[in-house]
């Protein structure tokens, strides 16, 4: 069929006629320019994708008529350039396409016809868990535990990465989807048969919206619409109403990203944006790194927005030269993206389209700030941590209260570690995590904990052993300015050892605390403390026996550890004492912006991104020793049945 919107086919550059893209300024309809930029990338989509059977010239004109339709609950098609998978939510769908290969063999046809027809990228990255920390091999043993328990769906998914054309899947070991996808997966502009057009995406992970921060249309949706859009069929959905959020101003210098978008999520909880977009403009965007807009774009289902978009702008380019793309693509993904309208800057007002509401936040009223104890929207200021949790532990059930009885606020319970004896009491902290692809993407938070780590050392200070520590970095590239910044070793010195590359503690995979502590926690029925760089909370997904659970930036991940307990007021009271007995507190030790930015720009180079994305498939050891069954799987002569393939799901 012929698309009807041919005539807005045109060459990017007079001296390539055969690169072309949809010139959607070529409609001469003045309602383009006033769309939210998100919504211009699924008016795009649908111009692209017109067939007159499944995208309508009619859901062309909803969409261009978005000022009107989106209170209208109009339902319109979206195709996205490609899906994103993790293994959890990835192996049925690789199970289906499997067993849909099993169906037409039965009919006589070749099985090897079944392909996703939508590229598909799976990144293997919920299966590692902390069951070793605090030593050296950590990170070894963890992975040979990985292996040893999740053999047989791993050598499933390595069959699908050799049987299926337009599917790659990342082995373990490689990061966490999220900021794969971030660093490394990411088109922000295809390239395909001669035709450029934006990056846009779907994955099965609720925390898909972290691509958004990079100018990335995508969100999380369930199993069988990704595989629908697998299999070429757009996703239907609401035209959504578009929430403008404004940002203004500069944060402080103590303030991290984390406080920024923990403020955000509790602001837009209250504002009310389940189903619709949020998209964010105003100066103070300018003052983010793509790392700081990741973060928010990755709490987007914590505040309830089904996408939470940042327009692709200089500083989105800059980072894509960063993070080692090539030079020539680069090129041609500003190129498109300014010819097609789809580029922003921030600082010219001029370009503000029309949004259904907006709301405003000056970054400078951010303050420091953790979320918690169950919810993640329940910010709190790190000033009043101390007596928000005292609050919440004789305050009625539910999600800022434990109804401790007043006469037990104070009880202690003794046990011995180690061959040393030390006390839990309500509000001591037996998980510290730095976890999770909300900030672990982060250099600015992950280089600001080395370097607070780096004076807590040098200043003697010390975390008790029992506590659960753990550091596992969204990519191998953290690792690399972690060690080339120097502050490896003193997280090392503090337990924050490296103990595998996934998604672990804020997925519950936090692994066993130690015996004498659980019976010391049962004994006393003590709201224990997990505190962890995530991005959820909620009780009982970290670990059945921390009870109050806190979503920290690293660095305060770090100073609660240090602490021992979520009962400390930092203004008033010291971590800890150094070799000279003098007291040191957080303020003492805490690293500025301007600090961590100059550590940053200094090893945070393009370079690491390449190097470590080169090796991604060659050099991981235990994903090419593995032994996929390649004479046995339907595509060459073997029949699965479904009950043999219900298998690889366990």
């Amino acid at each position: 069929m012929s698309n009807p919107f041919h005539q807005l086919v045109e060459p990017l550059d007079p001296d390539e006629p055969d690169k072309k893209f949809f010139n959607l300024h070529k409609l001469n309809d003045e309602r383009y320019a006033r769309l939210p930029f998100s919504i211009r990338v699924l008016l795009e989509s649908a111009i692209r994708n017109c067939d007159e059977f499944l995208v309508k010239p009619k859901d062309v004109d909803n969409i261009l008529n978005w000022k009107i339709t989106q209170h209208e609950n109009v339902e319109v098609p979206f195709r996205p350039a490609r899906v994103i998978l993790q293994d959890f939510t990835g192996v049925p769908a690789v199970v289906d396409f499997a067993a849909m290969r099993d169906a037409v063999k039965r009919l006589g046809g070749d099985p090897k016809k079944i392909n996703p027809v939508c590229p598909a990228d799976l990144v293997i990255d919920h299966s590692i868990q902390v069951d070793f920390n605090r030593r050296d091999d950590s990170l070894q043993k963890n992975q040979e535990l990985e292996f040893e328990r999740n053999r047989e769906r791993f050598e499933f998914l390595k069959w699908g990465s050799q049987a299926f054309q337009n599917m790659r899947i990342i082995p373990p070991g490689s990061g966490i989807i999220h900021q794969v996808n971030l660093e490394y997966l990411a088109r922000v502009v295809f390239h395909q048969d001669g035709l450029y057009y934006p990056d846009s995406l779907v994955g099965t992970d609720s925390h898909t919206t972290m691509i958004d921060g990079l100018g990335v249309l995508g969100w999380g949706v369930g199993g069988i619409e990704a595989e629908a859009v697998m299999l070429g069929q757009p996703i239907s959905m609401v035209l959504p109403e578009v929430i403008g959020y404004k940002l203004l101003g500069n944060p402080h210098h103590l303030v991290t990203s984390t406080d920024i978008v923990l403020t955000v999520t509790k602001h837009l909880r209250q504002v009310g944006v389940v189903g619709k977009f949020v998209e964010f403009f105003g100066p103070g965007v300018a003052q983010l790194s793509i790392a700081d807009r990741a973060t928010i774009a990755n709490m987007c289902p914590e505040y309830g927005a089904t996408a939470a978009f940042f327009p692709v702008d200089l500083i989105s380019i800059q980072y894509l030269q960063q993070t080692g793309r090539e030079e020539d693509k680069v090129k041609y993904i500003q190129q498109y993206l300014e010819a097609a309208g789809l580029f922003r800057d921030f600082r010219n007002t001029e370009q503000d389209p029309d949004f259904t509401q907006v709301v405003e936040l000056d970054l400078n009223t951010v303050v420091p700030c953790c979320s918690g104890p169950k919810r993640p929207q329940d910010k709190v200021s790190v000033s009043d941590m101390k007596t928000d949790f005292e609050n919440s532990l004789g305050a009625k059930q539910g999600f800022k209260g434990f109804q401790i009885p007043q006469g037990h606020h104070n009880d202690k319970v003794k046990f011995s570690y180690q061959d040393a004896d030390y006390e839990l009491s309500h509000g001591s902290v037996v998980i510290a995590a730095i976890t999770s692809c909300t900030n672990t993407s982060n250099p600015s938070v992950m280089l600001g904990a080395g370097l607070l780590a780096k004076k807590a050392a040098e200043a003697g200070l010390t975390v008790k052993p029992y506590i659960k520590t753990s550091l596992s970095p969204g990519s191998g590239v953290v690792t690399y300015y972690l060690r080339d910044s120097g502050v490896m070793p003193y997280l090392s010195k503090l337990g924050f050892d490296v103990v595998g590359y996934g998604c672990m503690t804020c997925i519950g995979n936090s692994g066993p605390l130690p015996d004498s502590v659980v019976e010391a926690i049962t004994q006393g029925d003590l709201v224990a403390v997990g505190v962890l760089s995530g991005n959820r909370n909620f009780e009982g997904r970290v670990h059945p026996n921390t009870r109050a659970n806190y979503l920290a930036s690293p660095p305060l991940v770090i100073a609660y550890a240090i602490a021992g307990t979520i009962r400390i007021d930092f203004e008033t009271e010291p971590l800890g004492n150094n070799a000279d007995g003098k007291p040191v507190f957080l303020k003492d030790i805490w690293p500025t912006r301007d600090e961590i930015q100059a550590v940053e720009c200094k090893y945070v180079i393009p370079g690491m991104f390449k190097e470590v994305y080169e090796k991604i498939e060659k050099v991981n050891e235990s994903w090419n020793n593995l032994k996929a069954p390649t004479d046995q799987f339907i595509s060459l002569g073997f029949e699965f049945n479904l009950h043999q393939i219900s298998s690889f799901l366990r």
